[in-house]
């Protein structure tokens, strides 16, 4: 089987399929429930800014092995109008879309590695990673 599996994400429909991709591969990776919970709210964040923001984007889940250490990454990835800044997004309570703002910063909290590559006009790439412990 391959380690890698993607979710289009163009409507809200495909929020739910991405949640529901990643809740999968997260318990068949062994994750317990609560990882399995911090994995799907970090994609639903990520999916739910890719649909607002960018319009369309796709989310890729990786199953990762290295070193012995299991674990799984997720990419959000879109060409939308890009992050002017960076240090705002990242900022608790920061929302331009009147949400709750945990967004971002949620999302960093909820995951180990968090890693942000944004360009404005060109769009962002976000690499997310949880190990099993």
């Amino acid at each position: 089987m391959d380690n890698r599996s993607s979710v289009e994400i163009f409507t809200e429909w495909d929020i739910v399929a991405a949640r529901q991709l990643g809740r999968n591969e997260a318990k068949n990776s062994g994750f317990g429930t609560v990882d399995q919970a911090r994995i799907t709210t970090a994609i639903s964040e990520l999916a739910r800014n890719i649909y607002l923001y960018a319009g369309k984007g796709k989310i890729e889940i990786e199953r990762l092995s290295i070193d012995g250490m299991k674990g799984m990454t997720i990419i959000a990835s879109d060409e939308g109008p890009g992050i002017p800044d960076l240090r705002k997004v990242m900022e608790d309570g920061f929302s331009t879309s009147g949400g709750l703002g945990a967004g971002m910063p949620g999302v960093k909290r909820l995951m180990d590695d968090f890693k942000v590559e944004s360009e404005v006009g060109k769009g962002t790439t976000i690499t997310a990673t949880k190990w099993l412990r």
